[in-house]
């Protein structure tokens, strides 16, 4: 029996991409049973295409919009937890698109009292420019100068015996949203994202901590959950993710679970 789960993709003012990123979702060989943008104040181009697809998609598309104050990903994720019917939530970013696979790799993996991390094929700047171009959900990994292609492998059997054997270079909290799954429960138990996050970087990883904390363990997926991240140039801000980095650092040295400044408030809106 398939699992009912959410699927969160997170966006900001790239439509060719979402564009991209939603067509690999219809042609999931098992669907999620809802997906919710979180859109972070995105003009009228992508809710325009939103509202076109939401008319023939095969699973109800919801769109959570929040006004453009800066990078505020965190707040719209919140609200997006706090909207999701299902039990079990998958979250991507709208820079990537999926393997066929994809949704079901990440159910089958999906075991209590578990949170996914899974990983990335990095594609060049001229390749993802070709692929949202020609909405092509189908990359050939070889001779455009992607990198980490070792990530677009598909080996379901290898994959299910790293599960809990597989360890990275980073700390085991690392993390990043692009590619991650868990269970609601899990998510409103350490009551989600920290607010208190501005601008890029360590969000994903203090979220990943709190909950480790909690006791929820955290598996690494690797030759399955495939994504493809599609080329762009970061705007990060050094000033605001030192800061971001001494929250988390915080978060890891008092050995947080909760966050006051969470999904809890959403709840009265």
């Amino acid at each position: 029996m398939k699992m009912d789960c959410t699927l969160i993709i997170a966006t900001y003012n790239w439509p060719g991409a979402l564009h991209l990123c939603l067509k690999s979702v219809e042609e999931q060989t098992v669907l999620p049973t809802e997906v919710i943008i979180a859109d972070d104040g995105s003009t009228l181009e992508t809710k325009n295409l939103i509202e076109t697809l939401q008319k023939s998609f095969p699973i109800p598309i919801v769109h959570l919009w929040q006004e453009d104050l800066g990078f505020r990903k965190t707040i719209i994720l919140n609200k997006s937890f706090a909207t999701s019917k299902y039990d079990y939530i998958i979250q991507i970013d709208g820079d990537v698109f999926l393997h066929k696979n994809f949704i079901k790799d990440h159910l089958n993996a999906a075991r209590p009292n578990f949170l996914l991390q899974g990983s990335r094929v990095m594609l060049s700047n001229d390749y993802s420019k070709k692929l949202i171009e020609e909405l092509d959900t189908n990359p050939n990994l070889f001779g455009w100068g992607n990198k980490r292609i070792e990530n677009g492998f598909r080996i379901p059997i290898i994959s299910h015996y790293l599960l809990n054997r597989y360890k990275n270079s980073y700390p085991i909290y690392y993390a990043r949203g692009a590619n991650m799954s868990f269970w609601k429960k899990d998510i409103f138990a350490v009551n989600g994202y920290n607010e208190s996050y501005e601008g890029w970087g360590h969000e994903d990883s203090d979220l990943t901590l709190r909950m480790m904390n909690n006791g929820v363990k955290k598996s690494i997926v690797k030759f399955a959950a495939i994504v493809y991240h599609l080329y762009h140039t970061e705007k990060k801000n050094t000033f605001q993710e030192e800061r971001n980095k001494e929250i988390m650092e915080h978060t890891l040295n008092n050995n947080i679970t909760w966050t006051e400044i969470g999904i809890d408030k959403h709840f009265c809106e």
